[in-house]
């Protein structure tokens, strides 16, 4: 061998070696320790049960510190929450769930925050407090079944949210398709994809049948609401609207527990009663779930069956129906998903068309108006329509998109559906308008 071939073995007998050395120390080292496993992420916040609430959710791979650091904007984070972790395991997926609530905050105030503990701390955050009182005008994103693959509506709605478009989201049922998938690694990329969004205004969240893995499990792990327990339905109030969120999963999935949906049935009577009664204060009643009473797709299993038992009760005994609560508590808009496309409803109830009248059908109607707003993209991709839409159908698109709600005041309410596929254009819209007290 010449010197340059000598050079070359002794090289490739080099590289040879440190490979073995590297793969024995995998063996014996865990890794993940390598990854900065400490380090906070997948931060996302929600509203608590007071307007001077927030609450901060996050995860990390190793056992941590769960703390946040905060302060007004533009100030030092001075303050300091300590909070509690939660083990989740995915087959060899390990990671911590870690949850603080900021309690005492001032209202209509943006505060600067970090999360995370010791010599391990995210990126800081800023979020803004809901103002006091009902009389200001919130501003929501709005839609359900984006996926961690092919999330059509993401980017615009990351660009809408350093605009300052929003107060807050609302995510209607169906993450990441599905978040326990790949050991959990699927739910692990979403909520990294949503963090930029999810750190900076509250994620409100529902729950779809595609959390229904394990009876809930990850949503109930990586989501935090609200309402202590498992989260699964709950209500909040945001200036003059009051949101419910229920979960229409237990209708659909009876063997993790009949006794739930006769619960939250109960829970929602109660909660629809004195929301109605507080008409006064805040006139506007919203609520949304994952699978919708009424649609016009082309889907044998839930659409082209009109009688639900969400809306009309179990099958045969109709208990538990939902949509006479409805009426009977004269709930103004509901929102669902799970078909992968838009459709917009006239009032409607029992399936007869209850429009305030020819010429003005959103002002003063005699039942709620349904949204089904389920297109922001997933790998199911977008869902197709029967070719004659039933008398309740006003308008439907198969586009790839994403709602925002907007309500202005104690009277005025304007909602509207954005095309991804027409490049940000706002294809749909509606003013509901009550001059009538209820």
């Amino acid at each position: 061998l010449d010197a340059i071939g000598s050079y070359r073995l002794s090289l490739m007998a080099t590289r040879t070696l440190f490979c073995v050395i590297f793969m024995v120390f995998c063996a014996f080292v865990d890794t993940r320790s390598l990854q900065n496993g400490d380090s906070p992420r997948h931060v996302h916040i929600s509203y608590g049960r007071e307007v001077t609430e927030m609450i901060i959710t996050w995860s990390t791979v190793m056992d941590s510190p769960t703390s946040v650091r905060y302060g007004l904007q533009g100030s030092t984070m001075s303050l300091e929450t300590a909070g509690s972790q939660v083990q989740i395991v995915e087959d060899s997926n390990v990671q911590y769930i870690h949850r603080v609530y900021l309690q005492n905050l001032d209202v209509n105030t943006s505060y600067s925050y970090k999360c995370g503990g010791e010599n391990s701390w995210s990126d800081v955050f800023v979020f803004q407090t809901m103002p006091n009182g009902t009389d200001w005008s919130p501003r929501l994103a709005v839609f359900g079944d984006m996926g961690y693959a092919n999330a059509q509506s993401l980017n615009r709605l990351i660009k809408d949210t350093n605009s300052g478009l929003y107060d807050a989201v609302l995510h209607v049922g169906d993450f990441a398709y599905d978040m326990d998938s790949e050991g959990g690694v699927t739910g692990d990329n979403f909520m990294a994809e949503i963090q930029p969004i999810a750190s900076k205004i509250p994620y409100m969240t529902s729950p779809g049948n595609h959390e229904s893995w394990n009876n809930f499990y990850h949503y109930k792990q990586r989501f935090t609401m609200p309402r202590s327990g498992d989260d699964m339905y709950y209500s909040f109030d945001m200036g003059p609207i009051h949101f419910v969120s229920i979960s229409t999963e237990y209708y659909y999935f009876v063997h993790y527990g009949l006794f739930k949906i006769s619960q939250q049935f109960q829970w929602l009577q109660n909660d629809l009663k004195s929301a109605n009664d507080n008409r006064e204060e805040r006139p506007w009643i919203i609520l949304f779930g994952h699978r919708p009473m009424y649609c016009s797709n082309n889907n044998t299993a839930d659409c082209t069956n009109q009688n639900t038992v969400t809306r009309v009760g179990l099958p045969f005994v109709h208990w538990f129906a939902m949509e006479p609560l409805l009426k009977e508590y004269n709930v103004d808009m509901v929102i669902w998903a799970h078909e992968h496309s838009y459709e917009r409803l006239w009032p409607v109830y029992d399936t007869e068309v209850l429009n305030g009248s020819y010429a003005n059908p959103y002002t003063n109607p005699g039942g709620p108006v349904h949204i089904v707003t389920g297109s922001a993209g997933c790998n199911e991709r977008t869902s197709s329509f029967i070719p004659n839409p039933p008398v309740w159908s006003a308008f439907r698109s198969s586009d790839y998109g994403y709602s925002r709600l907007t309500v202005h005041n104690k009277t005025h309410l304007y909602f509207e559906q954005v095309s991804d596929d027409q490049n940000g254009k706002v294809i749909d819209s509606l003013w509901l308008i009550k001059t009538k007290k209820q």
